[in-house]
């Protein structure tokens, strides 16, 4: 993901205010597209505290601490009683194993 533009908040939200063309604007902060444009003008508005930023998304909030699964002495893996309840696995489930791009995914046959 590119670095987000450097740009003067206050400027910009003026000559939005002020009517001026969308090119214009483009030039003077140098943004290539109006979808630049657009996305500097919401966080120009959010930094001045003229709209409230929008709550959500990824990383918001704090991820918990993970507790490690390990694996048993006869290759068993070990995962504790509170991420069982958490995940909502019964005692009788069952599942297949495959690792993927991103690790290793476990799916409820």
């Amino acid at each position: 993901m590119p670095k987000k533009k450097v740009f003067d908040a206050k400027k910009l939200v003026k000559m939005v205010k002020d009517e001026a063309h969308q090119q214009e604007i483009m030039k003077t902060f140098g943004f290539k597209t109006s979808a630049q444009v657009k996305a500097a003008y919401f966080r120009a508005l959010v930094e001045s505290g003229e709209v409230p930023g929008i709550i959500g998304g990824r990383g918001t909030g704090k991820a918990k601490k993970a507790k490690p699964i390990a694996v048993g002495k006869r290759g068993s893996i070990i995962i504790s009683a509170e991420k069982v309840a958490e995940l909502g696995i019964g005692k009788e489930d069952k599942f297949t194993v495959r690792k993927t791009s991103a690790g290793i995914a476990l799916k409820k046959v």
